[in-house]
């Protein structure tokens, strides 16, 4: 028999257009994770904040994309190089800025899977064990967070599109059919309403400015003393609007506010949300995974009420970003605000119906978020996550009582679970605080005194603002942190308010 000569696919094929072969991905693999675990290990080695300027890592790589294929090892070496030490490290101990959100190792090899399987459960048949996993992903969750069985839902990406998704379900229940008719030009839509805390997240007005709904249609509601929402004055507002012949759409209340993590009272909420005939939306995409502990669950009370919640399982509950929890009692108005099914898109080969999630979003595309959160819990099992929160809840307990034993520190915020929200201020200035130099000098001074602290590489801290006052934040839920870096945090934090007390400028600046 004559050989056929090769043709010019095969050859190609020899010539290099296929993956990288097996062999070396193992090799290459094994140095990615010798790689990732050598930085787990002395991930303390490294300055929380790298102590770079803006611009400067920009020289440091190639301004032209390379003409022809670079050794891997090559490639790794500049991830030791460039990558690494110019990293913010949120999986630092120390990070203890804004909401943590620390990678757990079994998190970490679930998405190592996820990109291996290259799965997309944007339809059941594209991802069987995707879709279905997610669906007994979200019932675990659910079931552990103490839920009513009348919620379902799915796994996204951040909390900003699980409330948007939300959101347009609530537009879509109230009648406004925007999904089919759109909202421009039509009479009697010009005037939604979204009532919210001021308090609230801003993902709320992004969401109202997606949705066509635009900003004017928040209504932000006061918050009392503890930050919390003024259910009266949301009552009051919600009269005020239809009066006017505005049209209320739905009530956002929040369970662990992103500045003080107050808790708004849910239950009130849920009442006038019921009288109201209102969807309401629970953002607790930071605190959520607290209900997970049942002698946790006090504030907590009334969101079983709710239409719709978001919990974030890649703030607090270690998983790697992203991963966005949406649970719903009401998915048909999330369906009926998505859904569209073309052509090449259905399936007329299956008996028994399922989902297809991507009619319960924007995007078409989605990834096996699934899978990492299944690892993770089943690694970790449901005691072993509660006790990690309560961990951390404590640790936060410690540090606010340090804070209130200290004349010279204030809380500025109750602490309902890990983060403390406070401000240095010598005793000799208590009670002068309304007094406009003193507030901006203490203003001045814990702004110099975060970023003092931020500055040693050892600690990060965020801040707020909480009725005017500079507000220093830390926030504990990294699952590397220990009692000794919250303590290591004080004990910077008192070391550089010395330094600025004993600073002849700044004392030059004192009332």
């Amino acid at each position: 028999m004559t050989e056929q000569p090769a043709s010019p696919l095969h050859a190609a094929q020899r010539d290099g257009v296929n993956d990288m072969d097996p062999a070396a991905f193992r090799a290459a693999a094994h140095e990615v994770v010798d790689l990732i675990a050598d930085y787990l290990e002395h991930v303390e080695d490294h300055a929380v904040l790298p102590p770079i300027e803006p611009g400067s890592i920009r020289p440091l790589l190639e301004a032209h994309p390379p003409e022809g294929p670079e050794p891997i090892e090559a490639i790794l070496a500049d991830v030791n190089r460039l990558v690494v030490p110019n990293a913010t490290h949120w999986q630092h101990p120390g990070f203890m800025a804004y909401f943590a959100t620390s990678a757990s190792a079994p998190g970490m090899l679930g998405e190592f899977l996820m990109a291996a399987l290259g799965q997309n459960p944007m339809l059941w048949r594209t991802s069987p064990i995707g879709t279905e996993l997610e669906g007994v992903v979200v019932q675990w969750l659910r079931e552990g967070s103490g839920l009513p069985e009348a919620y379902d839902g799915l796994i996204t990406d951040t909390a900003s599109t699980s409330t948007l998704i939300a959101l347009a379900a609530a537009r879509e229940a109230a009648g406004f059919d925007v999904a089919a008719k759109g909202l421009a030009g039509r009479a009697g839509l010009d005037a939604p309403r979204v009532y919210c805390s001021t308090e609230a997240h801003s993902s709320i007005e992004k969401a109202c400015m997606t949705l066509g709904l635009g900003r004017r249609a928040v209504v932000k509601i006061p918050a009392n003393e503890r930050y919390e929402m003024d259910a009266q004055a949301l009552a009051g507002a919600i009269a005020t609007d239809r009066a006017a012949g505005r049209q209320p759409l739905a009530i956002v209340a929040t369970i662990g506010t992103t500045s003080s993590t107050s808790v708004d009272p849910v239950g009130a909420i849920a009442d006038i949300a019921d009288e109201e005939d209102l969807w309401l939306h629970v953002d607790s995409a930071y605190a959520g995974v607290v209900a997970l502990v049942p002698e946790l669950r006090a504030p907590f009370a009334g969101w079983e009420r709710a239409d719709s919640i978001v919990v974030n399982p890649h703030k607090w509950l270690f998983t790697p970003f992203d991963a966005s929890l949406l649970l719903s009692r009401r998915l048909e108005h999330v369906r009926a605000a998505f859904s569209l099914v073309p052509e090449y898109l259905r399936t007329l080969d299956r008996a028994n119906p399922v989902r297809d999630y991507n009619e319960y979003q924007p995007q078409l595309g989605r990834r096996m978020r699934a899978l990492k959160l299944w690892m993770l819990v089943r690694y970790f099992g449901l005691e072993g996550l509660r006790r990690r929160i309560r961990y951390h809840i404590d640790l936060a307990q410690g540090f606010a009582a340090d804070l209130d034993a200290s004349p010279d520190w204030e809380r500025l915020a109750p602490a309902p679970f890990s983060t403390v929200c406070f401000r240095f201020r010598p005793a000799s200035m208590a009670g002068r605080e309304d007094d406009p130099e003193v507030h901006a000098w203490l203003d001045r001074c814990n702004t110099q005194l975060m970023d003092a602290v931020n500055r040693t590489g050892r600690i990060f801290l965020s801040h707020t603002r909480l009725r005017d006052r500079f507000t220093i934040r830390l926030a504990l839920g990294n699952i590397r942190t220990e009692p000794r870096h919250v303590a290591l945090a004080w004990d910077l934090l008192r070391a550089e308010a010395t330094r600025l007390l004993e600073a002849e400028t700044m004392l030059k600046e004192l009332p």
